[in-house]
């Protein structure tokens, strides 16, 4: 009867440490993108809920920063409960979202004045634990407010998504700077998908993951999301680099 009293100790002194050093946490679930070439490439099979990601777009035009806005909210259009959307400008453009997936009766929005409000937002919203993600629209990402972003979402195990935007090129420069964000994707628009007849098929996105905890970076190019927030993996076109390439290069 000893040994198992000694490995019933043994495991309690585990869950302790584990929840001193905040990792007890990091055993959570994780939303998959339900495509086998990206879900392959992040710890877990997905995107871990209880952590911090952050969404840019490719460059400062807005075409390429609504594709960020469009790509965050697929993903929180496949949690389950409500969206806290922090903001500071109100010129989200609803409908679009919807067909991402989203829907207006799911998301609550949090507008505030300043980007400290939009931080102090999300880490309450975070920290509440019974909503499906927050969102938050910010410039900047400082460290210090990205660790807490990332402790609050740890506690409870909700997702947390910095979608980062700026008006100016002088503002992108910051994406370059190190976060606590678990992984970093940057999302461009490529020629939408060709169709046999005239008109416009499907959006297209560059997917570039920039960066992943306890993983590699990668490129994908993919269709955009659809009414239920899903993407899909397209043919490389030349556009971006091989589907199952490494791009170590774009760590940062």
């Amino acid at each position: 009867m000893a040994q198992p009293r000694a490995n019933l100790t043994l495991s309690e002194l585990r869950d302790r440490i584990q929840h001193l050093e905040g990792t007890a946490s990091r055993r959570k679930v994780v939303l998959p993108f339900g495509v086998a070439e990206i879900d392959g490439h992040l710890p877990g099979g997905g995107l871990a809920y209880g952590a911090l990601h952050e969404i840019a777009g490719g460059g400062t035009g807005t075409v390429d920063g609504a594709a960020a806005a469009l790509f965050a909210a697929g993903i929180a259009a496949r949690t389950k409960g409500k969206i806290l959307w922090c903001l500071t400008r109100p010129d989200l453009f609803f409908p679009a979202i919807s067909q991402a997936g989203l829907h207006a009766d799911r998301v609550i929005f949090c507008e505030a004045d300043r980007e400290e409000d939009v931080l102090a937002s999300m880490e309450e919203g975070l920290g509440f634990g019974g909503l499906g993600a927050v969102v938050g629209e910010l410039v900047r990402l400082p460290m210090t407010a990205s660790r807490r972003l990332q402790l609050a979402a740890e506690k409870t195990g909700t997702m947390g998504i910095a979608l980062r935007r700026w008006r100016r090129q002088t503002e992108a420069s910051d994406f370059g700077q190190p976060t606590a964000a678990t992984t970093r994707w940057r999302v461009s628009v490529l020629p939408s998908e060709p169709l046999p007849v005239a008109g416009v098929g499907r959006a297209r996105w560059l997917a570039e993951l920039m960066r992943v905890k306890a993983g590699e970076c990668a490129e994908f190019e993919i269709g955009a999301c659809d009414a239920k927030g899903r993407i899909c993996l397209l043919p490389a076109s030349g556009h971006g680099s091989d589907q199952t390439a490494w791009s170590r290069s774009r760590a940062s």
